[in-house]
């Protein structure tokens, strides 16, 4: 934006976002730590009653009374996830996307997700970009910020349940914190994916075994370092046999695990709970469901049922910052439970377009030379 009041923005297609640098997994690792500590001081806004809103979802009825109107299914919705994030980013943005499982037949991804980010001061466009990647790559670089502060360091056995976009990415961040893994498990009910999955770590990752395996359990027993990451109706059974003493579980996604077992053996970790708190607000019980399912929402659902209290529940950054310890022993097993925040797409996001105006990547888009209406 210059003085003269003519606003510019850049627009960044898919491939202007990797060339700038969106699949660069270990600096988005880092760049989602730094949000995890901005998350701590609090120095951050999101919509919603207490300013802690996952975002806004447009849904639709199982039987529509209009005939153009879209029906129900599975992952079928759109969603506006605004916010601003502090710091040393200071921005704002929204991330605006649609989703419909059914998507695979016609050659797309489940979800079409683009990106807006905004002058904080003046909320003037800075970029508008493609952020199918994005989302994918932060999403997955989380679990690796998990891996960083959350698991054993010793940890050698690593495993993904779902091996789609969110697994995939996920398992790059996963491999790159967990040091000393020796062998990775794939599970998903499309042995395709995994092969898929399979081929591309094999070629990133020589010294470490990637295996397929057949069913959960295998996925599971004598693992380090689980990640959940499946979509539409999926809800993976953990058996709570089936959990290595000392293991991490990262939820991307939900599952369905034995509240007495998790509340009374398991310490919870959550990426921000004020996020789940605020769903409250926002939705009925039960809050975990097929719809949005995350662990997060999980724990809420067994509050509301007086089977456990917030208190046992620790933010990630809290622990980040030596506040508070993951861990009281090797033999503690962990759950962190994500559930997607808008501040991570904007930090990660302001760093792929600080990155395009460093290389000259994109396009460059007037929005006016002089607003019609400024007075």
């Amino acid at each position: 934006m210059t003085q003269d009041g003519r606003i510019d923005f850049l627009y960044l297609n898919e491939q202007d976002m990797i060339d700038a640098g969106v699949l660069n997994m270990q600096e988005c690792i880092n760049v989602m730590e730094d949000v995890f500590g901005i998350l701590s001081t609090e120095d951050y806004r999101m919509g919603g009653r207490e300013n802690n809103s996952h975002g806004m979802v447009v849904s639709f009825p199982d039987e529509p009374e209009h005939k153009s109107m879209p029906v129900n299914g599975p992952d079928r919705r759109f969603c506006a996830m605004p916010a601003y994030l502090g710091g040393e980013y200071r921005i704002a943005g929204c991330k605006w996307y649609g989703s419909n499982l059914d998507n695979k037949d016609k050659n797309l991804p489940r979800s079409i997700l683009t990106m807006n980010l905004n002058d904080a001061d003046t909320g003037a466009p800075l970029a508008f970009m493609s952020a199918n990647l994005l989302s994918a790559w932060r999403t997955g670089a989380i679990p690796g910020v998990g891996v960083r502060y959350l698991a054993k360091p010793d940890s050698k056995v690593v495993a993904v349940l779902g091996a789609g976009a969110i697994g995939s990415s996920t398992a790059i961040a996963l491999l790159l914190e967990a040091k000393n893994a020796e062998v990775f498990k794939i599970y998903d009910v499309d042995e395709s994916q995994s092969q898929i999955l399979k081929e591309d770590l094999e070629e990133k990752f020589p010294n470490v075994s990637i295996q397929i395996v057949y069913s959960i359990e295998d996925a599971v027993r004598e693992t380090d370092i689980l990640n959940l990451a499946t979509s539409g109706e999926a809800n993976p059974k953990i058996e709570s046999e089936w959990i290595k003493p000392g293991a991490l579980i990262i939820g991307s996604s939900s599952g369905n695990f034995d509240p007495d077992f998790v509340i009374n053996n398991v310490r919870l970790v959550v990426d921000n709970w004020k996020m789940y708190e605020e769903v409250k607000y926002e939705d009925v019980y039960p809050y975990n469901t097929l719809e949005m399912g995350v662990l997060g929402r999980l724990f809420l659902d067994w509050i509301h049922e007086d089977r456990m209290t917030s208190d046992i529940i620790m933010n990630v950054g809290d622990i980040i910052k030596g506040n508070v310890h993951a861990r009281e022993n090797d033999d503690d097993i962990v759950i962190f439970a994500l559930g997607g925040q808008p501040l991570y797409d904007i930090a990660w996001g302001y760093k792929v377009y600080q990155n395009a105006l460093e290389k000259d990547i994109g396009t460059k888009l007037n929005l006016w030379e002089t607003a019609f209406q400024a007075r």
